[in-house]
């Protein structure tokens, strides 16, 4: 059975914790393997070691929207002093960590470089690092697999939404991400990883046997998750995602498509392992609220198959082919700030920042998007390379 890095800490690893002043990088959707939230697990174990915490986006209720700056405050239920980590600062400030031994995370990633609890990640090790706080990362299972599929971030369009040269699909965890960050940037930090017990890369999240837990709030199920590297490229555009449905990232469209052109032209295509579905749809928040919509919904047919960032990059092509009069690149919101403000971010499509650099979107604008990517196998092949010797897991 998979075992879940917070449930083999308490068990097999509890003197990590006795005795050090602590703090947890957490929210409210991380649990055990029996629901219990980890925030609760902890402090009922190791008690008052526990002395604050840090939430990542959509805080530590993970009730607030994507990109929603967040305040830090004292958590009602727990207590504690809990920091935001997606406000005025996005990593621990020394101020935060003066009086900690030990830092622990416990985030659960969806196995894409656009899902920000990466780039969380990279903060706090960062901060350990530079005020010599041990770092403690409690694993869990990359759920859409350790497969790989994308091109590596490339200099200058480094964002909160893409911090490292990692593929989009970069088929980690965010325990192997640490070790390698580890290894490779921070080598002096006092790091430890607890891994997930008999998981292996092949897996997907529902053949682990865990009961799964939102990690967000349009983190909706494996279907989403498996087609969100690709589908999330729409965040960039003026075509919806479908945020305010049922189906976020599942449902694309704009009131300008007629849905059932696209998803005939779409699965005219052949992609293996997928077909859409024509839909209309009311968005009730986000891009086009309440404004009737029409588009494609995307089924997923065979995962093992499914190449949900090509997928993505010949949708995004063909909407821009399709309706050359409506179809846009958008510049980033201004409240979904990079890591550091600057001017060149302010200059950036968010199109670009997604895709990892300009590239993709002039190849989309000339009619040759999947041509962009035909150096993709040489990356990948190469960054499997540099993270071979941080990787904690078996694949058969």
């Amino acid at each position: 059975m998979v075992k879940l890095g917070i449930d083999r800490l308490i068990s097999e690893y509890p003197s990590w914790v006795t005795g050090s002043r602590s703090g947890v990088v957490t929210n409210y959707a991380m649990t055990d393997g029996q629901l219990n939230p980890v925030i609760d697990r902890l402090i009922q174990v190791f008690g008052s070691n526990i002395v604050k915490l840090f939430g990542p986006e959509h805080g530590i209720r993970t009730a607030s929207p994507e990109g929603e700056h967040i305040d830090s405050e004292v958590d009602a239920h727990s207590g504690l002093q809990a920091f935001s980590l997606y406000g005025s600062n996005r990593k621990p400030t020394a101020e935060m960590l003066a009086d900690l031994d030990l830092l622990i995370v416990d985030l659960q990633d969806i196995g894409t470089r656009y899902f920000t609890h990466v780039s969380t990640l990279k903060g706090v090790l960062e901060a350990c690092d530079e005020n010599h706080v041990r770092c403690l990362v409690l694993d869990r299972p990359n759920p859409i697999s350790g497969s790989m599929e994308g091109r590596l971030t490339e200099p200058g369009y480094y964002s909160f939404v893409g911090s490292l040269p990692i593929p989009v699909r970069h088929g980690l965890t965010l325990g192997e991400i640490a070790r390698w960050l580890q290894r490779t940037r921070y080598p002096l930090l006092d790091l430890n990883v607890v891994p997930v017990g008999n998981w292996q890369r092949q897996q997907f999240w529902d053949e682990t046997s865990l009961p799964f837990v939102p990690p967000s709030p349009n983190t909706t199920g494996i279907d989403m998750m498996l087609l969100y590297p690709g589908t999330c490229l729409f965040e960039g555009t003026n075509v919806s995602v479908g945020r305010g449905t049922t189906k976020p990232f599942e449902i694309i469209g704009a009131p300008y498509i007629d849905g059932f052109t696209l998803a005939k032209r779409f699965n005219q295509q052949q992609w293996p392992g997928i077909h859409a579905r024509p839909v209309y749809f009311l968005p009730w928040r986000s891009l086009y609220a309440k404004t009737l919509c029409q588009g494609i919904q995307l089924h997923v047919l065979d995962r093992k198959l499914l190449t949900p960032f090509r997928i993505g990059v010949s949708l995004v092509q063909l909407i821009h082919d399709t309706y050359p009069d409506h179809f846009a690149f958008l510049r980033p919101a201004a409240d979904n700030d990079p890591l550091d403000t600057n001017d060149h971010y302010a200059k950036c499509w968010f199109f670009d920042l997604l895709a990892g650099s300009d590239g993709l979107r002039h190849a989309i604008e000339s009619g040759h998007g999947l041509e962009f990517l035909e150096d993709e196998a040489g990356q990948l092949e190469q960054f499997r390379d540099e993270v071979s010797q941080d990787l904690l897991y078996p694949q058969k």
